[in-house]
């Protein structure tokens, strides 16, 4: 058994107030997520499959709110609300918020290669 202090886990994007921590266990991405008002990640996502995240996330809201755009529409996650958002999606958010969420580690690396390559903007 181990827990993980957001502390511990080093910074891996951090841009306009948006800052994403990830640590891999064992081909299981922990994120601590932050999240100002008002970022929009959909430019980041521009160039991946469908122009989306195509990770599946699974994790907890741990404050504000969340809205998940995919291409059936949007849904709007809060504060206290576990979440599965699957591939094809990408968020906004709606107020400062902060989720911690857990990935496939080698999906999720593709997307993060991706927004660190310079070849995604975070707005």
């Amino acid at each position: 058994m181990r827990s993980i202090r957001r502390e511990d886990v080093p910074v891996v994007i951090e841009d306009n107030g948006v800052e994403i921590r990830l640590r891999d266990e064992d081909g299981l991405t922990v994120g601590f997520v932050r999240l100002p008002a008002g970022a929009d990640l959909r430019p980041a996502t521009k160039g991946l499959p469908d122009d989306l995240c195509p990770c599946p996330h699974w994790g907890y809201m741990l404050s504000g709110a969340v809205r998940m755009h995919t291409p059936d529409g949007s849904q709007d996650f809060r504060a206290g609300e576990a979440f599965y958002w699957g591939p094809g999606h990408a968020p906004e958010a709606l107020e400062d918020s902060e989720y911690v969420d857990f990935s496939p580690t080698e999906d999720f690396k593709r997307v993060v290669e991706h927004i660190t390559s310079g070849a995604a903007t975070i707005t």
